[in-house]
């Protein structure tokens, strides 16, 4: 009686198909994922102009000797990535509510970022 060694065709052969849907699997996953980077870098982006934008109207508003009198509506569609910017001013008297938004183009779209604050006016 030989002893033989070794692995069939058929147990090869489960083994690489076990292994190719395996890597099929790894691969739909790394394209998910370099999307979802994509899309959090563009977030990001928008949000971190909407937080700027905030900033240059808080500092505006308290830079005139009458606080809030420099304060404006206003849009700018800036050149970079294709982000608009609008912002909103509104309230009277001691309080001023200020909105920033910024929309970006994306798949099949376009997205929306909108912050808001709310400064005082004293």
């Amino acid at each position: 009686m030989s002893s033989r060694q070794g692995f069939t065709l058929v147990e090869v052969l489960v083994a690489v198909t076990v292994l190719g849907i395996g890597i099929l699997g790894l691969v739909g996953s790394s394209a998910m994922v370099t999307r979802m980077i994509g899309r959090g870098r563009h977030t990001t982006m928008a949000t971190q102009v909407a937080q700027e934008r905030l900033d240059r109207l808080r500092q505006r508003a308290l830079s005139t000797a009458t606080p809030c009198t420099a304060l404006a509506n206003g849009t700018q569609t800036a050149t970079t990535d294709g982000l608009a910017e609008s912002w909103t001013v509104a309230g009277v008297g001691d309080l001023r509510t200020l909105a920033a938004s910024v929309t970006y183009n994306v798949t099949g779209g376009q997205r929306t970022i909108t912050l808001n604050t709310i400064i005082r006016c004293s």
